[in-house]
Parts: C-alpha cells; structure tokens; sequence
C-alpha cells in the first residue's frame, strides 16, 4: 500500500541479511497485498473503493446526520459480510454546514481522497457541488432531491424525483379530497415553481387552482400566513355567525392548507394551530421532507396538529415490510445510534443509494473500480432492483423525462399517506405515476 516502503541494508553478514530482507519482503508483500481485502474477495486481490456522503450537521437550519450514520452503518454491515463483490466499502464523510462555501469544501475533500461516487448525499447548493464533481468524472449518486442540479447534471443520478414530484403528486392527492386548497410555501426563486406543479396535479381533477402563500423560509412566526391560510382554503373566521357552526366546519373540511417549508414547516403549523379555531378546521397537508414521521412523533403522535394530515412521500410508509432489510442492518450495526431514524426520509434515501451503489460494482465485476467505470455502467443502462422501494432504476438516455427543468428524473413515482393515530401509514395503495404532471408544469413554464 502506498506510505510503506522497505530498504536493504548495506552492512556486512551479506547473506544473512539477504536472507531477512527476502524473508520480510515476503511477510510484507504477503500483508500489504490484502490491504483492504476482505474474507472471501477472489484472491485477496480486490482493491477497496471509497466513496463520501455528506449532510448538514449541528446548523441552525436542516440537519441531516442520519444520512452519514446510515453510510457508516451500510459500510460496517457490507464490509462484514464481504464487502461489495469482494471490494472493501470505505465510507468517507463530511459536514456541509448548509452553506455553499462547506458544500464545495466536501466536494473537494471527495476529489482529493479519490472517492469514486458521493452517495447518498443532502445538500441544496448543487451549483457549489456539482462542478468540483463534474470536473473529476466523480457520479453524484442518490441526492435527496433538493437541488436543481441533481436534476440536470449528467453526473447526477437521483434515485426519488425530488421536491418536484412531491409537489405534483400533492396536487393530485390533494384533488380526492379538497374543494379549495391554500399553498404556504417560501418567496423564493425555487419557491415559484411549487404552484405551478401543485396547479398542475389539482388541475387532474379539475379542481381549481390553490391560492399562493408566499413567506420568508427562515421567519419565526407564521401568524398572519396561517390567518390567511384559513380564509382561502374556505374558513372565512365570520361564517359560522352567518350559516351556524356545524354547517360552518362541515364546509371547512372542504379546505386543505398545505405547507412546504422544510423544517419552518413545524413552525408555520405552531402558528395555524394557535389561530384555528373549532369552528374553522381544516384539512392540513404538507409533502415529505417538510412533515415525516419524527416530526409528528416529536409534536405529539396522535394528540398532535398533524393528526389526520395527508402526507405525499417517494416511497412506502416506513412500517411497510419492504424496509426490513434496512432496518436489520440499522439492528445490527447501528442499534445504538440516536441519529439514525428508519422512518426519516434521508436514511431511507442514503439506503436505496447505496442499494444503487452495490448493485452498480457488482455489475463491473472488476478488481479496481473507478469513477469513470461507474458513470460508464449507469449511462449505458445498468437497472437496480431496490426491493419494491422504488421502480426498477435506470439512467438511459430514453429513461429521462420530456421536462428541460428536471429531465433526470427517472424515477417519478409518488405514495399518498395520511396520519392515522399518530402513524404515516399509505391512505391510497401503491405508487402513482406524475410523469404527465411533471411534463405539462414543465412546458407552463
């Protein structure tokens, strides 16, 4: 292995030191040659493969710092049981900070320790990240979707269709059970497509568009935006003066306020439940990503604000039986770690990424792997069965979908989940399919 280096010596007694050397040369050679080789490799000859995942940690913002445990956790789990076709996984990680600045620092820690891939990975300053990668040949492989370059770098291989999905699904969710619908969501230049895709799944139904909430992401009270809220999705504060109360809720419940604004997303609805009043209920909703599982444990389960809120997610409800192999290495190396939830979304994304990883090497069936033999084997097709999780994945040029704003999603599968006691479990069987949704709000903008 580099950094190891023997010499002869000079001295006399010539042929008992030549004797050493070759001796140590041989116990060297024959320790040195398994440097990373693992119980079971071909030989002992596969040399081991390192890639990165990064995730904010300890900001004031989002933090992700499941996603790097659950990459340490699968590296300790694959590595214990051979490794990835004989290859030892090294798993590198790294702090983005959720700043621009950290997440082209990570990426340039990834180029300078040679990692073929960044896997499974949050971060939303895909500009920041992308081109240090870019400029490498290194695949960025299973993004949690909140960056438009995930969705447009050739290098970028995302295994969920991102914020976009979610939005069009929400719409067609949204459009089984609600007359009126008012959209929370950030004054941003990325915010300003939301309507646009949750307009688009409304309108499989259609239902009318949702009225537009904007707001800063970052704010720390939400009162007036709740206020509002209230009156567009159809809870006029007055009306059960004018029409009575009951009739007054049972035409709330006509109304759906939805919220996506990340983790700002508890504090809009700390503010909705302080202004909702009996007589003004409401249907609440929000995607993944802005309401999930630990969030509706940690606000109170069943007794919370997200009691009966409908949820658009990427994959099944996190106690459906397809997650059992990844909850069993969490089980088996991993067990003790507070950080790793199986019900968060960016666990499960880091799992199915390196699903996609394992499945990609043991493809090569190669002693030495690079990054460039990667990016070879996903764009000439390689498909990655992930258990029912996802579709089956692939990255062909003819799997990529007619919209010039996200055309690498490929992946455009979206689960309906409500709240039910205080669990996301499915309110609708199976996957549904926006491809159409995605293409139409594409072509709107």
């Amino acid at each position: 292995m580099t950094g190891w280096r023997s010499s002869s010596s000079s001295r006399p007694w010539k042929s008992v030191t030549a004797v050493l050397v070759v001796a140590s040369t041989a116990a060297g050679a024959a320790l040195f040659s398994g440097c990373g080789a693992l119980p079971g490799a071909a030989g002992g000859s596969r040399e081991p493969v390192t890639v990165m995942t990064w995730a904010p940690a300890d900001t004031r913002s989002t933090n992700m710092p499941g996603m790097p445990s659950m990459a340490k956790a699968y590296a300790r789990w694959v590595n214990a049981h051979g490794g990835i076709d004989g290859h030892r996984l090294d798993v590198l990680t790294c702090n983005e900070q959720n700043t621009a600045t950290g997440a082209a620092e990570c990426a340039r820690q990834a180029v300078k320790a040679h990692a073929i891939a960044v896997v499974g990975s949050y971060s939303q300053y895909g500009r920041a990240f992308m081109s240090p990668l870019e400029a490498a040949g290194i695949p960025y492989i299973g993004g949690y979707g909140v960056s438009d370059e995930e969705f447009s770098s050739a290098l970028s291989y995302p295994v969920n269709g991102g914020q976009a999905t979610l939005l069009a699904g929400s719409g067609k969710q949204l459009a089984l059970w609600c007359d009126k619908v008012a959209l929370v969501r950030p004054d941003t230049v990325s915010g300003d497509l939301l309507p646009q895709l949750l307009n688009e799944g409304l309108s499989s139904a259609h239902k009318r568009q949702a009225a537009d909430i904007r707001t800063a992401d970052d704010a720390g009270d939400y009162t007036q935006q709740a206020q509002d809220a209230l009156v567009k999705a159809g809870a006029d504060p007055e009306l059960p003066g004018r029409i009575g109360k009951k009739a007054a809720a049972d035409q709330a419940r006509k109304g759906c306020v939805t919220a996506v604004l990340g983790d700002r997303t508890e504090t809009f609805f700390d503010s909705f439940r302080r202004v909702e009043s009996d007589d003004q209920k409401v249907q609440v909703a929000s995607v993944l990503g802005s309401v999930g599982q630990p969030l509706v444990d940690r606000t109170g389960g069943k007794d919370g604000p997200f009691e009966g809120a409908y949820v658009t997610g990427w994959y099944p409800e996190a106690g459906d039986a397809r997650w059992a192999p990844m909850q069993e290495v969490i089980r088996e190396q991993a067990f003790r770690d507070d950080t790793i939830d199986a019900a968060d979304a960016g666990v499960q994304t880091t799992w199915i990424a390196y699903t996609v990883l394992k499945r990609v090497i043991e493809s090569l069936d190669q002693n030495d792997v690079a990054a460039h033999d990667l990016v070879r084997a996903l764009n000439k097709g390689v498909s990655v069965d992930t258990g029912g999780l996802t579709p089956t994945l692939r990255w062909k040029f003819e799997d990529m979908l007619a919209a010039p704003d996200f055309p690498r999603i490929v992946n455009r599968d979206v689960t309906f989940q409500v709240v039910k006691d205080g669990r996301l479990v499915a309110a609708k069987k199976g996957f549904t399919d926006v491809s159409g949704t995605l293409e139409d709000a594409s072509a709107l903008g």
